[in-house]
């Protein structure tokens, strides 16, 4: 009796979608709302800055009621939150311990990453679109309280600096969340490198002559303060000095970040 050859079950197959960027950035949106601290962070964004207005209405003369004035007066308090922002955004992973997860579901660390960062430019570029609205609607409410003309003393150009330089804050605080991975560690560093070495730098260039025409070269903050200016424009020098302090301050320790958060153990 012939045997019959039964041809062997191959298994199927099955294809393995890997998850779209846009969805890892829509979860990374929400996990910063998500906790009461992150959402009272963000929300802190709007409520500082409609303060900032009225202690310009309150405070300001009938001469400094100008649109820029509005956008300088609410940038002090931006500035600094925003950073925090990105920072929380990427330490969460690792002082709440919930890096194991993620990067299970998503192995690739590296897409984690890049949704976090764009996540953090959106929350950015939202916040600025609402700080410009605040300051217009302060400026409105200004020079109707004054009986005055609003003045809009402020170029699109210059609403693009200044866009700009808060991106640029907020990458700081994002390359010291990638770089330290720790909450408490990452705010301080961005205090001591927003606030402290200029400080140190502007005394040092107060008492050297010659480090005064060295600090637009080595202090970020000095090199990036031309982008809040409003009354003019940046030279080249200007942005060569924004490029160089970047590059020393900014891109080599984040691309040395990036190699640890690569190559370090996720418990």
């Amino acid at each position: 009796m012939t045997a019959i050859a039964v041809p062997a079950v191959q298994p199927r197959r099955t294809d393995v979608r890997t998850v779209p960027l846009s969805r890892i950035i829509s979860v990374e949106l929400r996990k910063m709302f998500d906790t009461r601290s992150g959402f009272w962070l963000i929300a802190s964004i709007a409520i500082s800055a409609v303060l900032a207005a009225a202690g310009v209405i309150l405070f300001a003369t009938d001469d400094e009621l100008t649109y820029s004035t509005f956008a300088t007066a609410i940038r002090f308090p931006v500035v600094v939150i925003l950073p925090i922002v990105a920072i929380l955004a990427v330490t969460g992973e690792w002082s709440q311990r919930t890096g194991l997860a993620t990067f299970t579901m998503i192995p690739h660390r590296s897409r984690i990453i890049a949704a976090k960062a764009i996540s953090s430019v959106v929350i950015a570029i939202a916040a600025m679109a609402l700080t410009f609205a605040v300051g217009a609607l302060g400026n409105l409410l200004g020079a109707a309280v004054t009986g005055t003309t609003p003045r809009w003393d402020v170029t699109i150009t210059q609403c693009l600096y200044y866009v700009l330089g808060m991106v640029l804050s907020l990458l700081v605080g994002f390359m010291l969340g990638v770089l330290i991975r720790a909450s408490i560690g990452a705010v301080v560093a961005y205090f001591v490198l927003t606030f402290l070495l200029p400080t140190i730098f502007s005394l040092l260039a107060a008492g050297s002559r010659w480090f005064s025409e060295v600090q637009p070269w080595v202090d970020i903050q000095f090199a990036q303060s031309g982008l809040f200016v409003f009354d003019k424009s940046l030279t080249g020098e200007q942005w060569a000095n924004i490029a160089v302090t970047g590059t020393v301050w900014l891109v080599v320790p984040l691309l040395i970040g990036l190699r640890l958060v690569m190559r370090s153990e996720v418990k």
